[in-house]
């Protein structure tokens, strides 16, 4: 096989645009399922059984539909339930896209991000919640300080598998028309006729995102240790 990489003098930047959308959308996904995976571990968590099993049902359903379906639902089936996104003009790109991509995948994201989370308050000692009562603390006070500084040190490797699967699941919302690395890829191979070249290049862009993020996640937990 001739490969020919070319194209690229002529590609590149539409490769460059993709890689940052990816990020930018990976990034606010990251920031959503965060937000939503604590509030659901605390539910999960508390005494009240209503909210703990609503959060239970919330994850059992999300971790059990596919994440396609979830974009699709978001983007085809609310607007038609007059849940409708505004669309913000002068950003440069489709807002409603841009997104319902982000909510959609953050919403999936947090449920993953409830369980790693849920685990990790489990498994700080009960000694630690019984210390911070003698002295005072309600309830509250003792998660915030107390038990979910230690827990975020326990999972911080796993929340940062779960960014690393955020950024190469992120190619899924092209199917709603979302600019990012992989749709840009499919328009180039479409004009320059270089498949293989192409999906390449774009294999190696993912990896580079990919393999950067997990080297400063590893800087950080290294930091955090020692800080400890």
């Amino acid at each position: 096989m001739d490969l020919n990489f070319s194209f690229l003098s002529k590609y590149w930047p539409m490769f460059v645009r993709g890689a940052g959308t990816t990020l930018i959308l990976s990034f606010f996904t990251g920031l959503i399922g965060l937000i939503i995976g604590v509030l659901l571990a605390l539910l999960r968590l508390g005494k009240f059984k209503p909210l703990s099993f609503l959060s239970a049902a919330y994850t059992e359903f999300i971790r059990g539909t596919p994440l396609m379906v979830q974009i699709f639902f978001i983007f085809y089936a609310l607007p038609q339930m007059g849940f409708k996104i505004p669309n913000i003009t002068g950003l440069g790109f489709d807002f409603p896209r841009f997104a319902s991509g982000i909510l959609a995948m953050g919403l999936n994201s947090g449920a993953y991000v409830g369980e790693i989370v849920r685990a990790g308050i489990q498994a700080v000692d009960k000694g630690q919640t019984e210390a911070a009562r003698s002295l005072g603390m309600t309830g509250w006070q003792t998660m915030r300080r107390v038990v979910l500084p230690q827990a975020f040190k326990n999972i911080l490797p796993a929340l940062g598998n779960e960014f690393v699967t955020v950024i190469k699941e992120s190619s899924i919302v092209m199917t709603i028309g979302i600019t990012e690395l992989m749709f840009n890829t499919s328009q180039v191979y479409s004009s320059s006729f270089r498949y293989f070249e192409s999906l390449i290049v774009c294999a190696l862009v993912y990896f580079v995102m990919t393999f950067t993020t997990s080297r400063l996640l590893g800087v950080m937990e290294r930091r955090m240790k020692r800080s400890a």
